[in-house]
């Protein structure tokens, strides 16, 4: 007889293989530089940490009322919980800043959205990387992928990707990220107004 602590480890193992398994990552991975200094542990300890945290959560100890709907995003899980105003709940795996120092957290809002965005370097990011382009149209090069959300911040966005391997990762320059598809579930569910917290 199986104890359910066995059943509980082959049940992570099994997760842990099947997500190296549909991800490409049937060997481990070398740690990766992520562009800020900073060196990304071994890919299959990320995804064990992912697995394990990657969890779903009841809105109500974050917001007082799914008005708008609500977006939570967890930089240590690397999530994004989603609740629409009628109370549906989807949860997405997202890529998060690259350092403390790049990581906003707080409350502010879906102030606009826009499907097929531009993208322009911030001044920080192009002091960081002069090579850059000042511009780039929406597109397949573009880093915002197909669709992005505007929050009340200065330059903070939710947004999709092209990169895959950016997701799970800490990847980004502040924003959060979603796979292309992800983005556009997000994109048509969210309002102007949609509440979101980062925590």
């Amino acid at each position: 007889m199986t104890h359910s602590k066995d059943k509980g480890v082959d049940r992570r193992k099994f997760l842990l293989t099947a997500a190296a398994a549909t991800s490409g990552l049937a060997a481990p991975a070398l740690a990766q530089t992520t562009g800020a200094g900073q060196v990304e542990r071994d890919l299959t300890e990320v995804v064990r940490r992912n697995i394990s945290s990657f969890r779903s959560l009841e809105w109500q100890p974050y917001f007082s009322n799914l008005r708008n709907g609500a977006i939570l995003v967890d930089i240590d899980s690397r999530a994004l919980h989603m609740w629409t105003e009628s109370g549906e709940y989807k949860l997405y795996p997202s890529s998060v800043p690259m350092s403390e120092d790049l990581t906003r957290r707080g409350r502010t809002k879906v102030v606009r959205k826009v499907e097929g965005p531009t993208w322009s370097p911030t001044p920080a990011m192009k002091r960081r990387n002069p090579e850059w382009p000042d511009f780039v149209g929406a597109g397949p090069d573009n880093p915002l992928g197909t669709h992005a959300l505007y929050l009340q911040w200065t330059y903070y966005r939710i947004h999709g990707t092209h990169d895959t391997r950016k997701i799970g990762r800490r990847s980004s320059n502040g924003c959060i990220g979603l796979y292309n598809e992800h983005i556009a579930e997000v994109f048509g569910k969210a309002k102007v107004g949609t509440q979101v917290l980062l925590i």
